[in-house]
């Protein structure tokens, strides 16, 4: 199995506010882009359960082929640089993606 970042060339998480953190995820090329997106393992299920969110906490979720791209954001459980903020800027909530199954072998 391929994760995802053996694929993706860019994977980042940033705040798009302070209630919500932004995951953009980019790909090198057309076909993988197109690759990960047939293969059905990333989805907005598989993120609410690999950040054990529901899906009203789960932000957009699209595809974006002109930008060989997949983003979607998630609504912080507390606010950036709030008490028991972890990650006030919300730069390193990318990392479980790193591990995401992608594409079959």
């Amino acid at each position: 199995m391929k994760v995802l970042s053996d694929i993706a060339e860019v994977i980042r998480s940033k705040n798009a506010g302070p209630f919500v953190v932004t995951f953009d995820v980019f790909f090198k090329d057309k076909a993988d882009f197109e690759a990960v997106r047939a293969a059905g393992l990333v989805t907005r299920q598989a993120v609410c359960r690999l950040y054990n969110v529901g899906d009203n906490e789960l932000v957009g979720f699209e595809y974006y082929p002109f930008a060989n791209a997949l983003k979607f954001s998630i609504q912080r459980s507390v606010s950036a640089g709030g008490p028991r903020d972890a990650d006030a800027y919300g730069a390193q909530q990318h990392a479980p993606l790193l591990d995401m199954p992608a594409l079959p072998d």
